[in-house]
């Protein structure tokens, strides 16, 4: 699996490197560097002035970059003289470059491949930083890498010079006394000083691993945007020189790196250009109170030179382990829209989307917009959605549960849905969600499968039960088995009467709680007959024939409606109700159990039927002739996609549910998913090509699949495609792999390790690539 875009498909492309919930440093598509956010929150335009480049004995230099991407030409969110009616001052985009590059990736890696008929070495740069499977705290360093090939495909001799070259860009407001550009072996560090104001302190390190000058002592020019010193410093790239100096004061304007090397015909040669970051606090926080935000590697380490050296020690160990995943994932065998959909989100991972505080515990934006985190919270109605982490990083899954159980649930089992930062006890001021509750009873469920931890789960099953009692005398009081009462959900509304969507959660978060009980050997026959009277009414009174409705309910219920004078609503009811409609992700409870463990919760063939209406009524090849007054950016005009919902039978409501005219790849992912563990796998790979196909490079990044904010998390959904195309799943309460029937190369993931499972035959058999997964009993689903 190596998709490669190329010339108008390098357009969006960026790819985070960095650690999780340790602040991000994209690599775009040309090679360059990009939306720097080193400050615990997004800065998706932060471009410092910043550059790799090569000068060759006797024929100049340029960048080590493609050509700059046209969006670039006009340029975005500029204020003063530095924006496109200005020329773009401080930028790079006037030096010579590559004039065609290609870019790949195999995540964590991502290469560039650079070409030029004038430069007499072919040239290209892997970019990653750690991602280590179990290993949460490999993979959350504030570190990232770039190694830079050269190889003399030509006759003969090739003498250069390999630099990397940078302005101060770590100042903070009312720093510019304590900022300073220090000199190392090989490298450099800026360093801005506390200035008083909380989250200012921060520093940011570059070195390569060859035999290397540095320089500390840029001109310093007084002229528009530094050009004095640009002008200057790319005098001496092009010349070849190699300065070697330090500013007594340790105040420059930026520095300089530059290793000379040289390569005989056929030789080749590599450099790594190591970057490494530490802002030990921020003025980061969500709720009343005075503490802040601070991340897990502050921590870890007590300064940028602790954390560059333990990266530099270290590198090999992390190289090898971080490429062994990829080489393992990468050898998969499902079709590729569904790997490319499954690796690409990953990135969300090494997003601002992340943070991990100090203690280690795990907490999510939804997204991130541009310079702000998007709804925070680590949401549990969106997160419900993101099936990664669970596998890859099962700890800090467990932590998110120990908070929803913990800091965000009252004694009465309320739980708030938003955690706050720092993670501390929570307000009780909001409804609860009527999927993000039930859904984290079933990823309870989950964890304890994949952990095989059963004391884990008795400690919190107090909680567990509490919360569930909760969930059935807030929107089930007569115990009919689905919420009738106003419930809230993730379309950021209340539901009025029962409807499929947060039913199907209902339903899986009794049958969970029922399974959980007799492991656990507690009574738990109320859940279990409670879950068998709502399934019978959902599969009975929400079933039209075709697919599951909400019968909207507003004058029977104890909650009492207010229209509040408007006739609009006296006439219809409540607002944003989904009624007679069609929903994409209206049996996504469904899909949740499935996923977990607990199998079909509701009528195998009305569910396929459900699911199989979506694929009719809701995907489009092309959205020109759709009308979306919501948000449109998400997929409009010449894209596909699939609709949130459509009233194939009528009764649209005059203002139906936010979002529905909408079109959101987490939902996408979560319906193809479904559909393919029931064996409609042709649906599936349609919907998951369609999406795909929006984010190709030319129209929008890749590695960036945004709904409300950009790397939004609903997108982890796509994990879930590789269990539900292959049926390979692991549980370590029983030590069970479960797998398909159709020949596949698998990568699967387990609390103990992963590996790959190569299914042939009908049987199935597991390479155990890191650690040990200890396996009882193969099982074909």
């Amino acid at each position: 699996m190596k998709r490669v875009y190329e010339d108008k498909y390098l357009e969006h492309i960026a790819f985070p490197l960095g650690g999780m919930g340790a602040g991000m440093i994209c690599i775009e598509g040309t090679g360059a560097f990009g939306s720097v956010s080193l400050r615990h929150r997004p800065d998706l335009f932060n471009e410092p002035y910043m550059y790799a480049a090569l000068a060759v004995k006797g024929q100049g230099a340029r960048l080590l970059e493609g050509p700059v991407q046209e969006r670039k030409i006009w340029g975005a969110s500029v204020r003063g003289f530095l924006g496109a009616g200005n020329g773009m001052p401080g930028k790079s985009y006037g030096l010579p470059r590559f004039r065609k590059c290609r870019f790949s990736s195999r995540f964590p890696f991502a290469t560039v491949e650079l070409e030029d008929h004038t430069v007499p070495l072919v040239c290209s740069a892997e970019a990653f930083s750690p991602f280590v499977p179990g290993n949460e705290d490999d993979s959350s360093l504030p570190c990232a890498a770039v190694t830079y090939r050269f190889e003399n495909r030509g006759t003969d001799p090739v003498e250069a010079v390999f630099y990397f070259a940078a302005l101060q860009f770590m100042g903070a407001e009312g720093g510019g006394d304590r900022l300073y550009v220090r000199r190392r072996d090989r490298g450099f560090v800026f360093e801005q000083e506390d200035t008083g104001v909380r989250g200012s302190a921060g520093a940011f390190c570059a070195g390569c691993d060859a035999e290397a000058c540095v320089d500390t002592e840029l001109y310093r020019g007084t002229w528009l945007a530094g050009q004095d010193t640009m002008t200057m410093l790319w005098n001496c790239i092009s010349a070849g020189e190699t300065p070697d100096r330090r500013a007594e004061d340790d105040r420059s304007p930026g520095a300089l790196i530059s290793a000379p090397f040289a390569l005989e015909p056929g030789e080749k040669r590599s450099i790594t250009l190591r970057l490494c970051w530490y802002v030990p606090e921020s003025d980061l926080r969500e709720g009343e109170g005075e503490d802040c935000y601070a991340p897990w590697y502050a921590g870890r380490f007590s300064s940028i030179y602790e954390a560059a050296e333990d990266f530099e020690a270290r590198w090999s160990y992390l190289l090898e382990e971080s490429r062994a995943f990829a080489d393992a994932f990468c050898s998969g065998s499902l079709p590729e829209p569904v790997l490319e959909a499954a690796e690409a989100n990953l990135s969300i991972l090494k997003s601002p989307t992340v943070l991990r505080q100090k203690d280690g515990r795990f907490w999510g934006w939804e997204g991130v917009c541009d310079t702000f985190g998007s709804c925070y919270g680590s949401c549990t109605h969106v997160w419900n959605y993101a099936q990664a982490l669970c596998d890859l990083f099962p700890r800090l899954e467990r932590s998110l549960r120990e908070t929803e159980y913990g800091e965000d649930q009252d004694e009465k089992g309320h739980q708030q849905f938003r955690t706050l930062l720092p993670i501390r006890p929570n307000a009780h001021n909001y409804p609860p969600a009527a999927d993000g509750q039930p859904g984290g009873i079933m990823k309870l469920y989950r964890e304890w499968r994949i952990s095989g931890d059963t004391d884990w789960l008795r400690s919190l099953w107090p909680r567990a039960k509490s919360s569930m009692d909760y969930c059935i005398g807030q929107w089930d009081p007569e115990e009919q088995g689905v919420p009738r009462e106003p419930h809230h959900n993730t379309y950021d509304i209340e539901f009025w009467g029962p409807d499929p969507m947060c039913s199907s959660f209902y339903l899986g978060a009794l049958k969970a709680m029922s399974v959980m009980a007799e492991a656990l050997g507690e009574d738990g026959s109320r859940y279990e007959d409670l879950y068998r009277k709502g399934r019978t009414f959902m599969e009975t009174e929400l079933w039209n024939g075709e697919y599951f409705f909400q019968q909207t309910e507003w004058k029977k219920l104890r909650a009492v409606f207010d229209p509040a004078g408007d006739p609009l609503l006296e006439r219809m009811g409540p607002k944003y109700q989904l009624g007679s409609g069609c929903l994409s992700d209206g049996v996504c409870g469904a899909w949740l159990a499935k996923r977990c463990g607990l199998g079909d919760i509701l009528d195998r063939e009305k569910t396929l039927g459900h699911l199989e209406s979506v694929y009719r009524r809701n995907l489009r090849k092309e959205l020109w002739d759709h009308a979306n007054p919501q948000r449109s950016g998400y997929a409009l005009g010449k894209d596909g996609g699939l609709l949130l919902c459509s009233w194939p039978r009528g009764g649209k409501p005059e203002i139906p549910f936010p979002y529905s005219d909408e079109v959101w790849t987490g939902i996408e992912y979560q319906t193809a998913g479904h559909l393919a563990s029931l064996g409609r796998k042709k649906e599936a790979l349609e919907i998951v090509a369609t999406a795909r196909k929006r984010y190709d490079g030319a129209r929008r990044n890749p590695y960036d699949e945004y709904e409300c904010g950009h790397w939004y998390a609903r997108a982890l959904a796509s994990w879930g495609l590789l269990w539900a195309f292959s049926g390979v799943s692991y549980d370590a309460v029983s030590r069970t792999l479960y797998h398909g029937s159709e020949d596949a190369d698998v990568f699967v993931c387990a609390a103990g390790g992963y590996g790959i499972a190569r299914i042939r035959d009908g049987k199935c058999s597991l390479e155990v690539v890191r650690g040990s997964i200890p396996v009882r009993e193969y099982v074909r689903v």
